[in-house]
């Protein structure tokens, strides 16, 4: 399984990165270089890690609207009648209750039940729309290939554009240049045009903000990025930003946080899984899953509140007392929380949220509470909520 490269940044200031020679470009490329954008590798490609720097990119998506280029990321399609009934095999959501124009957070997963990759799936009116992790797309389309019945299509379009429009006044940005997406809700998702461009946009993102993501021809992708940064309420968003922005809002990154030895139930991810299904064999791995669910996992998935102001990152171990308890996965400064915070994986006894353990940091004790997740409200406009 390919895992992705790490990239984080405490300081604005960094030197400049050495890129290999192998790497794919963005088709934004040009356009992030124009921006004074740092560009550093990143799942195969050449990516924007900072504009301005990391604490001000932040915090600027948390107060207004931030651009986010993720074209690295899969975007696939699965055509043909079952297509979701297939795909419910490796994967443990209600996939085939999906109604047109809705979205689904799901897992793919292999035969013993580990998570190959997280993924949404838009069920597109006439076909299945996925967007995958941009490390394991490759491997999760062969996956896919390799066991989705023969009448079942799958097509990947490895030019196309993501970007994904994040914040408050993301909508308000959008707006102006698509009106109809106002009528969106969370987890929403269809067919517009910017003029007579053809746009797919759905009201999702991974910040824990409002905010949208936007697939579009990559011909186009430049004038529509200079369309939304015209506005005064919206920046372009490096990477570092984005994954402080995922880490507050409690979401796991695959390759550090998931992975294939991980179940949806070690992972805190139960919310996508089908219980009734589980209990019926009805995907891959149900018969682990079901006996996690039933006998509870060896190990959790949990946030950490840390003592003090040194950050505790990937791979420190974690401690009780003199006993090794377990791993940060993900860890950084939490700029909108104002403090450090992680998360990671400990055995099951220590998960209880208020629980006080250790992590080791260059040979020394850090004090971390763990505590509920996300460390910051989500935001979402959900239907029903109050406005």
């Amino acid at each position: 399984m390919i895992r992705f490269v790490r990239v984080i940044l405490a300081a604005p200031q960094v030197p400049e990165c050495i890129l290999p020679e192998n790497l794919k470009t963005l088709r934004l490329d040009a356009w992030h270089r124009s921006k004074g954008s740092r560009m550093v590798p990143f799942a195969g490609y050449a990516m924007p890690v900072q504009f301005e720097g990391v604490m001000a990119e932040h915090l600027w998506t948390r107060a207004h609207a931030g651009l986010f280029d993720v074209s690295h990321m899969g975007q696939v399609q699965l055509w043909g009648s079952g297509a979701a009934a297939a795909l419910e095999a490796m994967t443990p959501g209600n996939l085939q209750a999906l109604k047109p124009g809705k979205i689904k957070y799901t897992l793919l997963l292999a035969p013993d039940g580990g998570i190959l990759d997280d993924l949404m799936v838009t069920h597109a009116h006439d076909h299945l729309y996925l967007v995958v992790n941009g490390a394991t797309k490759h491997d999760d389309i062969a996956y896919l290939r390799a066991n989705l019945p023969g009448d079942i299509r799958l097509e990947y379009d490895d030019a196309a554009a993501l970007l994904a429009l994040q914040g408050p006044e993301a909508v308000t940005c959008l707006a102006r240049l698509v009106p109809e997406v106002t009528d969106l809700y969370f987890m929403e998702a269809g067919p517009f045009h910017w003029g007579d461009i053809p746009l797919g946009i759905s009201r999702s993102g991974y910040t824990g903000e409002d905010g949208f993501e936007i697939s579009l021809a990559p011909e186009h992708a430049a004038a529509f990025a200079d369309a939304l940064c015209a506005m005064d309420e919206v920046k372009p968003i490096g990477l570092g930003a984005r994954d402080s922005l995922r880490l507050e809002a409690g979401f796991p990154l695959y390759g550090h946080d998931l992975d294939p030895s991980l179940d949806p139930v070690q992972g805190d991810l139960t919310f996508a899984v089908s219980k009734k299904r589980a209990l019926a064999g009805a995907f891959c791995g149900a018969e682990r899953i079901s006996a996690a669910f039933e006998a509870g996992p060896d190990k959790k998935r949990v946030g950490f509140a840390i003592d003090g102001k040194m950050p505790v990152r990937e791979g420190a171990p974690i401690f009780a007392g003199d006993t090794e308890i377990g791993t940060v996965t993900s860890g950084g400064f939490g700029p909108s929380v104002g403090a450090p915070i992680a998360m990671g994986y400990v055995a099951a006894k220590y998960a209880a949220v208020g629980e006080l353990v250790e992590a080791e940091v260059r040979g020394k004790r850090v004090a971390m509470t763990v505590t509920d997740m996300p460390f910051i409200p989500h935001r979402y406009h959900r239907k029903g909520a109050e406005q």
